[in-house]
Order: C-alpha cells, then sequence, then structure tokens
C-alpha cells in the first residue's frame, strides 16, 4: 500500500502504488537479522577446523571453497543489508587479501550485541559512537603490540604463509606451498624509499589439473599457456633474445569492403606472390634485429610460420595482455606495435626459451629473465576444483606474506590478539562516561566471540575456552597464548608458529565496525514496487514508465 500522511482529514499521497515501507524499529531490526544471517553462513567456515560450502549456481557449476570472499561473491545475496557485508568482504579482500571472514563474523557479532543494547533502550548513535571510539582504540593496542618482521625473516614469513594455508583445503602440503609463496614474494618484493613494495600482480599464476598438489612449481620467469606455433621451429633456445609484439604477423583484411578484379591465373599468382612477399619483408625485419624468439599478442599467418621456423626462430601466438605485459616486465623488452619501429634494444632477453609438457598440454617456459621481479606458479591438483582452491589459498597466502612485508609488523593468531586487545579495551573502559561505556563492553564480547567461534569449529566448549583465555592473558607474559584447536589446550602461539600479518588484522576490525555502524543508522527503508515486465521493458503501452524495483534508505535517527 502506498504510504500515505493524513493533513487536515485528507490523505496526502507520497509513494508511488505498491512501494512497501519499513520504518523505526522494525527496518532496524529487519536490516540486523539479514546481516546477522549472512555472517552465520561464514561462521562454521572460520579457522583451520572449519567446514567447506559447496555453492552450485545457476548453470549447475559446482563450486567447493572454505574462502570467505568466494562463497560471499557465489551466493548472489539479494538483501541490501546483507550486500553490505559482501561490500566490506570485498573491500577487505582487495586492501589485505585475506581476513575476509574475520571482517564479516565481526560484523555480524558487533550487530548482535547492539541489538541486547537496543532492548535496553540505548539509542543506536551512542552505540555507533562507542564501537568507533572502540575500534580506534583496538588499533592503538595492535600497533603497541605488534612484533617486527624484515624481508630476510624468512622463518617469520613461512609462518605468517602457513598460518593462512592452515584453514584452506590444501593443509597438507602447506609447508610446500608456503615456501612457493614466500619465495615468489620475495621475488617480486622492490624496495621504495625505506620501505618494501609487493605487487602480487606480478606473481603469475598458471592451473593446470593433473598430478598432485606437491607437483605445483614456482617458475623464475613466465609461464605462457600455448604451444609453439610452428612443428619446425625450434622447442628450445638459450640465450634467447626476444621480440614483444602487439602486432599481427598476418595479412590484414582492410577495413573498407574492397573488390579485386582478376583477369587471369597469372594475376592470382602475383597476388599470392605479394601477400608472400609482405610477410617475408616482416620475419626478415625481426630476424635483422637478432631476435631468435618472437611473442606475440595478435595473429601469425600460415606463410609467416614457414618463415619464422627457416630462420629458426621460437614463435608463440594469441598470448594474453596480461602475460604480455609481464613478458616484457621480466625480460627488459618493449612492446612493439609496428614492425618497422623494432629495433634490436628493443629485444629482451632470457637464459631459456623452452616448449615443454604439463599434463595433457604444451606450455612455454621462459627462466632466467633479465629482470627477475617477474615469477610464475604453476598449481597443479588431481582435479580441476581442487585446483581452483589451490589457487584462492595461494593467493590469500601471497596476500598475507606481502602485508607483512610492506608493513614490517606481525602479530600471533589463534584468538591471542583477540584477547590481548580485549583485555586492554576492558580495562580501558572503565574511563569511558556513560552509556557508552556499554557500548565498548558490547565491542569487546564481539572481539571475543572470534576465539570462541574457532573453538566452537574445533568441537570445543565455547564458554570454558574464553574463560581459560582470559585467564591466561590476567598474566601480562601470556600476551601471545591463544587456543590450540587440536588438543583444547591454552598455549604459546608464537612459539607455535601461529603468525598473521597486522595489516589484515586491523583492516578486518575497521571493515566489521564500517558495515555495522552503516547499518546501524538506518531506520526507514523504502522498497519500490517490482517491475512486472521483464528487465527489456522499460515503459508501458502510452509511454508510461514502468515502475523500477529499487530501494532507498534514510538514515535518520529512531526518534525522528
Amino acid at each position: 500500500m502506498a504510504s500515505q500522511l493524513e493533513t487536515m482529514g485528507v490523505p496526502v499521497i507520497i509513494l508511488k502504488e505498491g512501494t512497501q515501507r519499513t520504518a523505526g524499529r522494525e527496518a532496524l531490526r529487519n536490516n540486523m537479522m539479514a546481516a546477522i544471517a549472512v555472517s552465520e553462513i561464514l561462521k562454521t567456515t572460520y579457522g583451520p577446523k572449519g567446514m567447506d560450502k559447496m555453492l552450485v549456481d545457476s548453470l549447475g557449476d559446482v563450486t567447493i571453497t572454505n574462502d570467505g570472499a568466494t562463497i560471499l561473491d557465489k551466493m548472489d545475496i539479494q538483501h541490501p543489508a546483507g550486500k553490505m557485508l559482501v561490500q566490506a568482504a570485498k573491500g577487505q579482500d582487495e586492501e589485505a587479501g585475506d581476513g575476509t571472514k574475520t571482517s564479516v563474523i565481526f560484523a555480524g557479532e558487533l550487530l548482535r550485541q547492539a541489538e541486547d543494547l537496543i532492548d535496553r533502550n540505548i539509542h543506536p548513535t551512542i552505540i555507533i559512537q562507542g564501537y568507533k571510539s572502540a575500534v580506534d582504540k583496538a588499533i592503538e593496542v595492535l600497533n603497541s603490540i605488534a612484533e617486527p618482521v624484515s624481508i630476510d625473516d624468512t622463518d617469520k614469513l613461512m609462518k605468517v604463509a602457513m598460518t593462512s594455508l592452515n584453514s584452506k583445503a590444501v593443509g597438507e602440503a602447506r609447508e610446500y606451498f608456503a615456501k612457493i609463496v614466500v619465495d615468489a614474494a620475495r621475488a617480486v618484493a622492490e624496495k621504495r624509499g625505506d620501505s618494501w613494495y609487493v605487487d602480487i600482480n606480478n606473481v603469475q599464476i598458471v592451473k593446470k589439473h593433473g598430478g598432485a598438489l606437491t607437483d605445483t612449481q614456482l617458475v623464475n620467469g613466465i609461464v605462457i599457456d600455448k604451444e609453439v606455433v610452428h612443428p619446425d621451429m625450434p622447442k628450445r633456445v638459450e640465450h634467447a633474445k626476444i621480440a614483444v609484439l602487439d602486432a599481427p604477423l598476418e595479412i590484414q583484411k582492410p577495413e573498407i569492403d574492397m573488390e579485386i578484379s582478376i583477369s587471369s591465373p597469372d594475376a592470382i599468382k602475383r597476388l599470392l606472390d605479394k601477400q608472400e612477399k609482405i610477410l617475408q619483408d616482416k620475419v626478415e625485419k625481426i630476424a635483422a634485429t637478432g631476435a631468435n624468439v618472437v611473442i606475440t599478442q595478435k595473429g601469425i599467418d600460415d606463410v609467416a610460420q614457414h618463415f619464422l621456423a627457416k630462420k629458426g626462430i621460437l614463435a608463440v601466438r594469441r598470448v594474453k595482455r596480461s602475460d604480455i605485459e609481464k613478458i616484457a616486465r621480466a625480460t627488459g623488452a618493449k612492446i612493439v606495435t609496428n614492425l618497422d619501429d623494432l629495433k634490436p634494444e628493443d629485444l629482451g632477453y632470457a637464459d631459456l626459451v623452452e616448449e615443454r609438457k604439463v599434463g595433457e598440454d604444451k606450455m612455454v617456459f621462459i627462466e632466467g629473465a633479465k629482470n627477475p621481479r617477474s615469477v610464475t606458479i604453476l598449481i597443479r591438483a588431481g582435479f580441476e576444483r581442487m585446483v581452483d582452491e589451490a589457487e584462492r589459498a595461494i593467493h590469500d597466502a601471497l596476500s598475507a606474506v606481502a602485508d607483512a612485508i610492506m608493513d614490517g609488523k606481525v602479530v600471533a593468531g589463534g584468538g591471542a590478539v583477540e584477547a590481548e586487545v580485549a583485555k586492554a579495551l576492558r580495562e580501558w573502559s572503565k574511563g569511558v562516561p556513560g552509556k557508552m561505556q556499554l557500548a565498548v563492553e558490547a565491542f569487546v564480547k564481539a572481539l571475543e566471540a572470534l576465539p570462541q567461534t574457532l573453538a566452537t569449529n574445533a568441537g570445543y566448549d565455547p564458554i570454558d575456552i574464553l574463560m581459560k583465555l582470559r585467564s591466561a592473558h590476567s598474566d601480562p607474559s601470556k600476551k601471545w597464548y591463544g587456543i590450540d584447536l587440536n588438543t583444547g589446550n591454552i598455549v604459546d602461539m608464537w612459539a607455535n608458529g601461529v603468525v598473521e600479518p597486522l595489516r589484515v588484522k586491523v583492516n578486518a576490525y575497521k571493515a566489521g565496525t564500517e558495515a555495522a555502524t552503516l547499518i546501524l543508522r538506518i531506520d526507514d527503508m523504502v522498497a519500490a514496487k517490482k517491475s512486472s515486465t521483464g528487465p527489456s521493458s522499460g515503459k508501458k503501452e502510452g509511454g508510461e514508465e514502468e515502475e523500477s524495483s529499487s530501494s532507498t534508505s534514510s538514515t535518520s535517527s529512531l526518534s525522528d
């Protein structure tokens, strides 16, 4: 029913017929319950003992994963409040590369705690202020307790990678994967001023099912998922001088329609000879620069292939743009878009370019490149879905190691950091005035819910574990004590090698708090009538515009 106001006894319609409006406490509760439901979905996947989710899309494609960002992306959540948590998870994934489940579960717990406070007639604005003050203090505490790490401290970086991989499906090969990840991250790291910068996009990931997880390898160079174009070309070139082209080695069709009038067989032969001469000249230009390997984003004509093979040049065609850029970066080559501009100084260099068989397919490996800051991880696993999950695991571990190198700070995992921050916040909250103190205490409970979730997923009593954790952290010398999920005991997580980057925790707390406070500010939800026609129909007969499906939220306070 359209929303209306009574003015002097006369109804004033302000919204279209069929529009639904939810206001006040009901709107707030609906949004909170939707967000909490999304966080509950991820709860069972949290930690090393977490379970996996099977997601089936509309086409029947199956994804089996416990990666938070992937689960939320594939679920296609419709509720607007639920979408906010999806956006928070995406932001966490883009900023830190790991910790998506932490941010979403934390946001859900903040809202759960806020529900109790609202029932006690504490205004959402006060809760929001308390949460924002608490997260600022939590980040301050995190920075003060974090331990330093350097790019040369491979032992700590290995622990960071293994901690990230511990909750993934590749757990049995995690030490093997961790070494590959650390070597890859250190290989692409660049010194910028006084700090290090790691762009994980410089780590190329190539997937090929068949073989075992331990057949995964790090290649100090680039792997092209293509084969050499002609059987007579060399399959191995040492001391390779590489021409990287964004130009075709074929006769291109003219952009305008043309007709060629041929009156005799000799004219056809002259035309074909002319085309052959053009391609031969192109190959001669390449050979004149000293190039013995050609890699192009465009096509290579059969005739051009023949001439390249005669010159002993190895050629690969239709290589992806992203791979072309990585090859140019690794070999020091310049991407040439016009063959007339190709000069010897534009060529790249690599110790070896070789075609190898990987599974049932052939790939071209470029190793010993001029610039080692481009490497490739070739992922192998028994079946395709396991390869996909291994890729997600490696991405998260790479991001975690990159964060540790760039920030130079790490903390212990296993619930240790949450318990230590919670202890500091509980002490700090005693000086917070008025009802805001209750909001800070709610923030502390939400923090402690994270180690409780770890314990629950491992089959332990969460209350019992929390009490033990609090007891251990009452001793200042035990700041890194957390939950050993294999035994249920509270042990030194630092000594056990459970280490996480500071950035992952900081961003998870920020993202979770921002998502929760955004939802708490909404007290009015207006949903337009859904269109009865398909998405392609924009108007009704007679030109009247069709009402589209959308929603609008106002962020005024509950007392308005």
